[in-house]
């Protein structure tokens, strides 16, 4: 399918909300954020932010349908799949991706299946039993050096596989192009319209590169003076979920779908700076992230000390799915 053809089919997937204007629907993927319906926009406020001239506002993508920025990603690459009968959707995950490809492969009536590391946190493993999806649980470092390692290699041996005779289709989050061009035609879009240009600074973090790589190439081509901040773990052994350290790969290892010449600088940030910002963030302006939006967070703390601008920090999700692994920082603040 064509990406033409793909946009035609998105466009076409709301027949209430165009026709009548009201917030009436037919399924649960219309619900999925675009530039029409964006996800909101909220202003850090100045106690957590001492940076004076130094705006931040984070974009709350737990209000997709399904809690995640990956809910845009799946629905594009979804749209990008016709299935035969018999067949198995199949993906390897951190999580994000995964409960929002069984959801609306739920909604349409299509079989899945998901490997996961088993460092995945515990709460997106039990929406993902919830949601019935077929889990393999694999002895997986969430920021694998090898792309054949672990979670992805499992899918890749599934879908390979004489054996299997086809029976598994993989939408490969990783390195399939839709993932890019669903962040293209939403969320940088949405980005542009909400601070109606006058943006700065875009934060996100190294994952698939889906989002950073869509929402860089769309605010690039509007004012290339655009500063775009990947962000990473400081070292492979984190316990960041869905973020990846990509700095010193082997060409062979790096992230197919990411465009580094789209950024201007990466910053490393170490778990115990995430988990603090995002319990910060929650303790002084209620607005509950995840450890991946405190890591953002962070390094835009750190451009801010030095910069003036408007900046934007992308949130993936929200804290519900990490709150056992808040637990164990909220746990030592007490000893």
């Amino acid at each position: 399918m064509s990406l033409n053809t793909n946009v035609q089919s998105l466009q076409k997937a709301a027949p209430l909300r165009s026709r009548t204007g009201k917030r009436v629907y037919d399924s649960v993927s219309e619900l999925i954020a675009d530039p029409e319906n964006p996800t909101p926009m909220i202003r850090v406020s100045d106690r957590y932010n001492p940076s004076p001239g130094f705006e931040v506002y984070v974009k709350l993508e737990r209000n997709n349908p399904f809690g995640s920025i990956k809910d845009r990603t799946a629905l594009y690459l979804l749209n990008g799949i016709q299935l035969k009968e018999g067949q198995v959707l199949a993906e390897p995950t951190a999580g994000n991706t995964g409960i929002a490809l069984a959801a609306l492969a739920n909604a349409q009536g299509t079989p899945i299946e998901l490997a996961l590391p088993d460092g995945t946190p515990e709460e997106k493993k039990a929406l993902l039993r919830f949601l019935g999806a077929g889990l393999l649980e694999v002895e997986d470092e969430l920021c694998p050096l090898f792309p054949t390692e672990g979670a992805r290699g499992v899918v890749k041996s599934m879908v390979e596989s004489a054996a299997y005779n086809g029976k598994y289709v993989i939408p490969n989050q990783y390195e399939n192009e839709l993932n890019v061009e669903a962040h293209y035609r939403t969320t940088g879009p949405e980005i542009w319209n909400q601070t109606e240009g006058d943006i700065d600074y875009f934060f996100a973090a190294f994952g698939t590169c889906g989002t950073i790589t869509g929402v860089a190439r769309y605010l690039k081509e509007r004012n290339p003076e655009v500063k775009i901040i990947g962000v990473e773990p400081a070292s492979r052994a984190h316990r960041l979920s869905g973020i990846k350290k990509i700095s010193n790969l082997p060409a062979e290892h790096q992230p197919k779908i990411l465009d580094y010449s789209l950024i201007d600088e990466i910053v490393e940030v170490e778990d115990s700076d995430a988990y603090s910002a995002g319990i910060r963030l929650a303790r002084q302006d209620g607005i509950m992230v995840g450890p991946t939006t405190g890591a953002l967070l962070h390094a835009a703390a750190i451009i801010g000390a030095s910069n003036t601008g408007t900046a934007v920090v992308i949130s993936p999700d929200d804290a519900t799915k990490y709150i056992s692994a808040y637990a164990e920082w909220l746990d030592a603040e007490e000893d």
